[in-house]
Formats: C-alpha cells, sequence, structure tokens
C-alpha cells in the first residue's frame, strides 16, 4: 500500500494535467481502506524521502481527514469511511510526527494542522489524552521537539477547543507556555511560539466572559499581572546589531530575526489585551506607553537603514505564520500607540507635558509632539522597494496614494497613527522639523518627501473634522511646498503638486486666492513633466481644483483638463490600461469632475470621445463602470434639462458609439464591455424627454433584443431589462409602434417575448432580477385592453417563476408585479391567482405559492417605493377578509433555542432553524406590524451600546469612547456579525413618515373589527407591545 501510495502522490506533482487528475482520483478511490491514512502518515514521518512527497502525502492526509472523519467538520462529505481503530492509530502517529522534533518546519506545521482539525472533533470525548500529553511533553522536550509541541499546541488553542474545554485547562496551559516564554535558555523563535499561543487564549476567554464573568475576570488579571513585567522588559530589550548578508548563525541572523519575532508576538499580545479588555492593563499604561515611544525611536535608524538607504525584503513570515522581518514590528508598534493613545492616562500625561509653562517660547521642538513628528517622517519615508515598484508601475503608486492597497506598512501605519494626533498642535510642530531637514539636499529628498507625506494626513485629518487651518502656518508651508514641486527628485516632486492642491482649497488656510495660479501650474506640468508618477499625481490634484474654483473659472479649466488627460492618454501603452485600474479611476473621476463644471460644454470638445475610450479599457472595473455612469449620467441629465433638442443631439453623438460598442462587445464575447454599454444607454434613456427623439427606439430595441436572447450574463441582462423599462416609461407609443425589421415583429410582441424568456427556467434569479418591474411597466403602459389574453398568461408565468425564486431581489421584484395591480383590484388578484395551478414540490394554486413568497419575504423588502406599494396591497388584501386566505399555512416566527451558546456551522447544519405555522391573515397581520416604526426607537440605544454604557469592565473610566476597531479575526465578532446579518437595520427596509401614518390608520380601523381580536391572540408579547405604544403615542 505503501508503495501504491508513494507513486500516486508522485504523480500528482506531475506538469501533465491529465497524470495529476487521473493520480488524485485513484487516492480518493483509497479512502476506504483503512491502510490508506496509515501509509500516508508513515510516507511524510520519512525523512529519506523526497520533501515535497512528505508535503503531499499530509496535504492529501488533510483532504481526507476534513471530508470523511467527523459530519462536525464542515467539509465532511456525508460518509466515515474510517473504523475507531484506525482512527486512533492515526491520532497516536500524527502526533508523534507532529512532535518528533523533525527538522522540516513545514512537515511539523502541515502535520499540526492536522492534528488540531483532527482535535476540534474527536477532543476531549475520542482523544482525552491529547492536552495532557502536549502540556507534559512541553517542560522535557529538547528544541526540536518543542518546536512541534507548541506548533500542535497552537493549532489546538486557535482550532480545536470550545469554552468548557479551555476552561478546564486554562491554568495549567497558560503557567505552562508563561514558563517557556519567559525562560531565557529557549530559542527566541519558541518563545515566541508561547506569547502567540497565549494571545489566541484571548479570543476563547472572551468567549467563556459572556457566561463566567467573575472566575474569567479573576484569572485574566492573574495572568495579565504574571505577563505584563515580562512584555516590558522584552520590550526594553534593544535590538542587536543588523546582521550582515553572509552571517546564517543563531548569533548573527538567528538572533536578528529571533527577538524581532518575540518582540512582534509581544506587541500583538498587548494590543489584544488592550482591545478586549482594556482594564486589566490600566495600571502599566504610562509604562507601556513610554516603553513602546522608546522601541519606536529606537528602531527608527535601523529601518532606514535597512529599507530606505537599502533594499532588504520586508514582510517575512516563518513556516509557523511568525512575522520576523523589522517592519512588522514596526507595525504592531504604530498601532499600538494608537491604542494607547485613547487611554486617558496618557493623554492626561501628554497635556501636562505641553503645559505653557512647561514649553517656554513655545518651542515645540523638544517636546514629545516634536519627538513624535520626527518618528512619523522617519516611518514614512519611501523605501527602496517601493520606489523599484513605483518606477515600474505608475499604477501602484496611485494604490498607495489612494489607501487602496492591501500593503499595509509603517508607511500606512504613519497614516493612522496621525489621525488620533490632531488634537494637538501638530501642524505647529511638524512645521519645526520641516525646517530642520530643509537645509540638506537631494540626499534628504526621501525625508522632505515624508515630512510632506505626513502634512497631507495631517491636513486630511483636520479637514475632516472641519477644524481650521491657520493662515499663517498655511503661508509657511506653501515656501516649502513650492520648493518640493521644483525639485528634481520625482517623488518629492509630485508631493509638492499634491500638496498645493490640498493646502490651498481649504478655506480657512486662506489661500484660495492662488487656486487659479497653482491650478494652471499642475495643468501646465501635465505636458511638460517627463515623469509618469508627476503628471498622474497633477491629474489626481486637478480634482481638488476643479471642486474649489469659481463656477466661470472651473468652465475655463474644463477645456484644459479634457485636453491634458486626451494627452496623457495618447502617451500610454492602452493595450496595459485594462491592467491598471486605479490609474483609469483617477483619469475618470478627474474628467468626471472636469464635466461636473458644466455638463452641457462636453458636445463642442472631446470629453465624450476620452470617457468612452477609457469606459472601453475599464469596463471589467467596477469602480471604472460606476465613475463613468455617474460622469455620463451628469451629461444626460444636464442635457435633458436644456430641452428635447439639445438631448437630441446628445443622442446624435453618443448612439452611434454605444450601440457600435454592443457590436464589438457582441462579435469579441466581451460582456463587460457590452454590459458598460447597456449601462450608459439605459442612464440616456432614464433621463431622456417624452417622447423620446425618433428613431431612438428603433436604433436601440434590436440591440438589446439581441442581447437578452444570447447573453446568460446576469448583469448585462439586468441593464437590458432596466432599459426597456425605461424606453416603455418614457415612450411607450414608440415603442409599441416599433417593427423589428429581422422578424416583423411588433415592440409589444418583443417585449412580451423578452418577459417570456427572462421567466423561463432557463434563465436563473439574477439575469431575471429586474423582469418584474419591467413587466409591471408593460402591463401599465399596455393596458389591458391591448394585452388582451396576453395579461392573463404573463400573470400565469410570473406566479409559476415565482414558486422557484430563490433570491430576494427576484422575489421582490416578482412579488411587486401583483402587489401593484392588488393596489386598485385586489380582488381581481385573489381570484386570477386562485384558477392558477401551479406545478412541482413548492407547488399548488397560485394563490398559495404567491402568498408564501410576499408574506415569507416582505420584511426584506428595500426601497420607500416598493414597501409603499406592498404595504397598501397588503392591507388591501387583508380588507377583503376573503375566507380561502384562512386556509393557507405559511411560515410563522422563528422558533428560538433557549442556548446561549454562539451556534457554529456544523451545529447549524445539524439543527436548522424551525418556524412556526400558521394561517395567512396571522401572518399578514404579523408583516404589517413589523413595517411599524417603534416609538422608543429614537430614544432607545440598540443593544449593544446598552451593554457597552452598562457593563464596561473600565471602572475607573480609564478609556474614552471611541470607534471600536473591528478585529475580524475575533470568533466573538465573527459571531456577533453572523448573528446581526440578517437583521432589518442592516439592509435598506425602512418606511416614510406617510407610509407610517397609513399603517397608524389602519391598524386603527382595523382593531374595533371582531376579526382583529382573534388574530390579536396569535401576536407575540412584543407584537402586542408594538400595537400598544403605537396606540399611545397616537393619542398623545
Amino acid at each position: 500500500m505503501e508503495q501504491q501510495v508513494l507513486e500516486l502522490l508522485a504523480a500528482t506533482l506531475e506538469p501533465a494535467p491529465e497524470t495529476r487528475t487521473n493520480a488524485e482520483r485513484h487516492l480518493e478511490q483509497l479512502y476506504t481502506n483503512d491502510a490508506f491514512p496509515i501509509s500516508l502518515i508513515s510516507i511524510a514521518s520519512h525523512n529519506s524521502i523526497d520533501l515535497s512527497l512528505r508535503q503531499a502525502a499530509l496535504l492529501v492526509l488533510k483532504t481526507f481527514v476534513l471530508r470523511t472523519w467527523s459530519p462536525s467538520l464542515d467539509e465532511f462529505q456525508g460518509v466515515v469511511t474510517t473504523t475507531d481503530a484506525t482512527k486512533e492509530q492515526v491520532r497516536q502517529s500524527l502526533l508523534a510526527l507532529a512532535t518528533s522534533g523533525d527538522q522540516e518546519r513545514k512537515v511539523i506545521s502541515a502535520s499540526s494542522y492536522v492534528v488540531s482539525k483532527i482535535a476540534s472533533a474527536d477532543f476531549p470525548e475520542s482523544w482525552p489524552s491529547l492536552l495532557p500529553t502536549l502540556l507534559q511533553l512541553i517542560p522535557q522536550s529538547h528544541e526540536t521537539q518543542l518546536h512541534g509541541v507548541l506548533v500542535v499546541l497552537g493549532n489546538l488553542v486557535e482550532d480545536g477547543f470550545d469554552e468548557e474545554q479551555f476552561g478546564k485547562s486554562a491554568v495549567e496551559l497558560v503557567k505552562c507556555i508563561y514558563d517557556i516564554a519567559t525562560d531565557e535558555g529557549k530559542r527566541l523563535t519558541s518563545r515566541a511560539l508561547a506569547v502567540s499561543i497565549f494571545r489566541a487564549c484571548f479570543d476563547t476567554m472572551e468567549l467563556m466572559y459572556q457566561t463566567e464573568k467573575a472566575s474569567v475576570k479573576q484569572f485574566m488579571q492573574e495572568a495579565s499581572d504574571a505577563w505584563t513585567p515580562f512584555f516590558i522588559n522584552v520590550l526594553k530589550v534593544p535590538l542587536p546589531q543588523i546582521p550582515s548578508e553572509e552571517q546564517d548563525d543563531e548569533s548573527g541572523l538567528g538572533s536578528w530575526r529571533g527577538i524581532i519575532a518575540l518582540k512582534t508576538q509581544v506587541v500583538k499580545a498587548l494590543d489584544k489585551i488592550h482591545r478586549l479588555f482594556p482594564h486589566l492593563l490600566s495600571q502599566h499604561t504610562l509604562a507601556l506607553f513610554s516603553t513602546v515611544w522608546e522601541s519606536l525611536q529606537a528602531h527608527v535608524g535601523p529601518y532606514v537603514s535597512l529599507y530606505v538607504t537599502d533594499n532588504q525584503q520586508g514582510r517575512l513570515e516563518d513556516a509557523d505564520r511568525l512575522p520576523y522581518t523589522l517592519d512588522f514590528l514596526i507595525i504592531e508598534e504604530l498601532d499600538y500607540i494608537q491604542t494607547l493613545l485613547g487611554s486617558v492616562t496618557v493623554k492626561r500625561e501628554l497635556d501636562a507635558q505641553l503645559a505653557p509653562e512647561k514649553v517656554p517660547n513655545g518651542a515645540l521642538e523638544g517636546t514629545w509632539i516634536g519627538q513624535i513628528m520626527a518618528i512619523l517622517v522617519g516611518y514614512s519615508q519611501i523605501t527602496q522597494e517601493d520606489e523599484g515598484l513605483w518606477d515600474f508601475d505608475v499604477n501602484v503608486f496611485l494604490s498607495e496614494e489612494t489607501s487602496e492597497t492591501a500593503n499595509y506598512s509603517p508607511r500606512n501605519a504613519c497614516t493612522c497613527l496621525v489621525q488620533k494626533l490632531s488634537k494637538w498642535p501638530v501642524l505647529e510642530s511638524l512645521l519645526g522639523y520641516t525646517k530642520t531637514i530643509s537645509g540638506g539636499g537631494s540626499a534628504n529628498a526621501r525625508t522632505k518627501e515624508a515630512a510632506l507625506f505626513v502634512l497631507k494626513q495631517i491636513l486630511d485629518e483636520l479637514d475632516s473634522c472641519s477644524a481650521e487651518v491657520n493662515p499663517n502656518l498655511a503661508r509657511a508651508y506653501l515656501e516649502y511646498i513650492g520648493l518640493a514641486m521644483h525639485d528634481d527628485d520625482e517623488f518629492l516632486r509630485a508631493r509638492g503638486y499634491i500638496l498645493a492642491a490640498r493646502l490651498t482649497t481649504i478655506s480657512s488656510a486662506g489661500l484660495l486666492d492662488i487656486v487659479p495660479e497653482y491650478a494652471q501650474q499642475t495643468l501646465n506640468i501635465v505636458d511638460q513633466d517627463g515623469s509618469d508618477v508627476v503628471k498622474v499625481s497633477c491629474i489626481r490634484s486637478l480634482q481638488e481644483y476643479l471642486k474649489t474654483l469659481p463656477s466661470s473659472r472651473a468652465r475655463e479649466f474644463q477645456v484644459q483638463t479634457v485636453a491634458a488627460i486626451s494627452n496623457f492618454l495618447s502617451a500610454q501603452d492602452l493595450s496595459e490600461l485594462k491592467e491598471s485600474e486605479d490609474l483609469l479611476d483617477t483619469l475618470v473621476e478627474t474628467l468626471r469632475d472636469a464635466i461636473m463644471a458644466d455638463p452641457s460644454l462636453c458636445l463642442e470638445h472631446p470629453a465624450l470621445d476620452v470617457l468612452f475610450t477609457m469606459a472601453s479599457y475599464g469596463a471589467s472595473s467596477f469602480q471604472t463602470t460606476m465613475l463613468v455612469n455617474e460622469a455620463f449620467e451628469s451629461i444626460t441629465s444636464s442635457m435633458a434639462a436644456k430641452g428635447p433638442d439639445a438631448y437630441a443631439q446628445l443622442c446624435a453623438k453618443v448612439l452611434p458609439t454605444l450601440t457600435g460598442a454592443l457590436d464589438v462587445g457582441d462579435m469579441t464575447s466581451e460582456n463587460a464591455l457590452s454590459d458598460m454599454a447597456v449601462s450608459l444607454l439605459s442612464s440616456l434613456a432614464e433621463h431622456g424627454p417624452q417622447p423620446l427623439p425618433s428613431n431612438f427606439v428603433a436604433t436601440v430595441m434590436p440591440k438589446l433584443y439581441r442581447l437578452l436572447f444570447s447573453s446568460n450574463e446576469f448583469s448585462l441582462n439586468q441593464s437590458a431589462t432596466v432599459t426597456i423599462r425605461h424606453l416603455l416609461s418614457r415612450d411607450a407609443e414608440q415603442v409599441f409602434s416599433w417593427q423589428d425589421p429581422a422578424t416583423g415583429k411588433g415592440g409589444l410582441e418583443i417585449v412580451l417575448l423578452i418577459i417570456d424568456r427572462l421567466l423561463g427556467p432557463d434563465v436563473d434569479d439574477a439575469s431575471a432580477a429586474e423582469v418584474g418591474g419591467l413587466a409591471v411597466e408593460l402591463v401599465e403602459r399596455a393596458g389591458a385592453d391591448r394585452l388582451g389574453p396576453y395579461l392573463m398568461q404573463l400573470l400565469r408565468i410570473v406566479a409559476v417563476r415565482l414558486s422557484t425564486a430563490e433570491h430576494a431581489s427576484f422575489i421582490q421584484n416578482l412579488v411587486l408585479v401583483f402587489a401593484r395591480l392588488a393596489l386598485t383590484n385586489a380582488k381581481e388578484v385573489l381570484d386570477f391567482l386562485d384558477q392558477v395551478h401551479v406545478e412541482g414540490g413548492a407547488g399548488g394554486t397560485g394563490l398559495e405559492v404567491v402568498l408564501r413568497k410576499w408574506l415569507e419575504n416582505s420584511v426584506h423588502f428595500s426601497g420607500y417605493d416598493a414597501i409603499r406599494q406592498n404595504v397598501i396591497a397588503l392591507t388591501n388584501i387583508y380588507k377583503l377578509h376573503d375566507e380561502r386566505l384562512a386556509n393557507i399555512q405559511v411560515q410563522g416566527d422563528l422558533m428560538v433555542d433557549n442556548s446561549t451558546r454562539i451556534k457554529t456551522r456544523s451545529q447549524a447544519k445539524r439543527t436548522p432553524d424551525r418556524y412556526s405555522i400558521i394561517p395567512v391573515p396571522l401572518k399578514l397581520t404579523k408583516v404589517l406590524i413589523s413595517e411599524l416604526s417603534n416609538p422608543l426607537s429614537p430614544s432607545t440605544p440598540g443593544l449593544m451600546q446598552n451593554q457597552l454604557n452598562g457593563d464596561s469592565d473600565d471602572e475607573d473610566g480609564e478609556w474614552e469612547d471611541e470607534p471600536a476597531i473591528v478585529d475580524l479575526g475575533n470568533p466573538t465578532t465573527t459571531a456577533e456579525l453572523m448573528a446581526y446579518a440578517d437583521e432589518s437595520k442592516w439592509n435598506m427596509h425602512q418606511l416614510d413618515d406617510d407610509t407610517q401614518s397609513y399603517l397608524v390608520d389602519f391598524f386603527k380601523q382595523a382593531s374595533t373589527e371582531p376579526d382583529f381580536q382573534n388574530l390579536y391572540q396569535g401576536l407575540t408579547d412584543e407584537e402586542r407591545e408594538k400595537l400598544h405604544q403605537m396606540d399611545k403615542s397616537a393619542t398623545q
């Protein structure tokens, strides 16, 4: 068996796809053989076997375990294929491998991961010895074995424990890893792993805290008191000398990486404690702040040497996911300083140090605010790596500049820290530091650029808070900005133009009079400068100017801006634009702002041509598409407001381009291009006059008809459907009088055919999401006389399709077809649906199918108009008191589980939600009550806010109320977000005041009827209270 498995594993690594696929299939066929997992572990355990094969064996074993080990695993595929005896052998053999001290860390990491997955299913019931074994191994393991034990233990704490299991072993576990972390005789990486495990414990302790507050609080306080002095001592340890590239021993490179790994884990642990349980560290807050502050000051020099002067690689982790490069440590320290700045104690101390009597003559250079400016500038310098990337691809520069990058660097962390400092005199302090560094030459360009970068972040923060900028300070900074704009260094030059636009356009800075001058300089540089980084910086800066310039001057700049963008585009390799999303977005945003100055002027210069060129290359980008649509919508609405003639001129200019794009998209199968063109056509039709220009429908409809019968792209189908709805809304007669030259069919028949296709079984919910709106528009515009027998056929198809619909938006769209009809003809709608028969498992009469879908999904409807129509339609149906409705049973209230435990995904699969079954009249009443606004809601804080305000552990008021930073890695946070995911407040389900008033009047009248008194008995206490509060508010 072992040799057979080894050969199959080798085949899975072959480059030929067919060979790999056959080998993977044969391996899956061995799942039922009890010798299979044992063979995999044996292969992974042999040092003589190639590492790639050992890793492949563990990868296959992981897949085997996830699919076949236990129903409690999320990826389980239905059949347990391993006997209990074999499972026990697998557990022991795999644990032995993970804790064997194997020199290959990738083997240890992979095997420990599989151990944790098995443990999550078997511990402690089927594997009670796991944790005691690990804790027993720790004190007696040699270094290499200890590493494996810690990796297994870490995975167990992160993934294998629940609260009960953790609670039984927490004291022993924390004591055990504390002994490792504080033992200076152990490897630094082993100590870092121990700290990482301690940090992971806090996630589980937070879950336990919900039910065992007193005991957990005591335990955490004792643990924190023991660990905090150790943490402070580690942070105070100076970094060793930076090792040379030749050093690769424990005293050199290993020591350097080890101490950084340990320090990083310590800061991450402290930050975790402060975020979850800030009261634990209150007495140490000042000491921690001082220690981290000194650490940041000490690390500036090594950081600059490694990453600014030299080009050392950063953002590196080892096989155990331990970061070991200095930039990671810097990021954690900067983020932790932000956390500590939320402490009242820290703020009070910092304020005291800036008291007038301690700052003679207002000189801030020697104060902490002056020191932190130096720190921020030091860590904000452009690294060699960034410089190389930005030189190679200006799109990367823009992604960093717009904070759209996933690369979180010390420079980005400094941006976040600035936000915490804006209440202090940061502008004054930075100005002093800027004067100091401005004496340097070109070699000092990085520091100057960093100082201006920090200034930009300060100005952004002050502007967001509506804080004023001292005009004297602004003019002082303008001197250094002017020098930067003419510097030889392209990045400093680019920063100068960015800062000029930001500073001069802040109204309180008193520089608005020079905005036209600086805007003109910026425009000129787009054509004159040889650096793309400078050019795109200037193009982006024009956005600030265009929004600030007087309207008359902005119109003058419109033509020049369009020309500048057009010239820049002509110099680019347009084939690369598709991959340069940030560059495209910047160009489109600037063009949009230029167009906004006066959209009606776009027919006089090539703005639309430039816009469509960029649209064609950015069609696959959601952001670019949105920006193009926004700009085009402004043009369309502006031209339509000028009258039919101006709108007709716009159509004459853009329709050939847009229909041509549809033809190109059809020939090249580029759905994104077609989707973009249809979206623009939709905007054009939506804002058009009534009636539309002649031949508008004849130009557009054949293209849309062809698309809807040939495309399965959901967004394209949605856009095309909406466009036809707009055509009916704006000029139904032109649609009905049009005849398709290819088929000879009239416009009405074409629209019916389109609706029939979209409601057919071959079109998914997403593609047909807008067909309900089209059907409603057709019925209202054509009327029953024109539709004739097609009306009943159309409604029957809608009812049948509704029976299989699953997406909420599609269900709403179809239900509103009947809701709109029920606004005036509720009884006729019910009579018709009662005659329709729907086949299938969810079938029955159309009345049963439609009402079930309608009432079970009403609470998820969105949009004021849709909700208003839905409410009125339901009340009209209620007022009929139709006896047929009482015989239809629908889903009622959720039957709540009284357990306080958070339900995991695997538990949810085993025990799905259950609902009561109630008759339609009661459900309809409950739905309408749910639409009532709670009279107490404006003054009653939410549940979470009550908990924050009334159940705070920060008894001494140490931490200010500030927006919390959501830790998505925290299981409690994840569980809370999942629990709130279906709350109505997270969607757009809101009612307007008129609808509320209508509902109140309805319930006042209904409450006097005998039928309502019977229904009242079936309401929940909360629903009755809501009616009571409504009645109470109405009588006040």
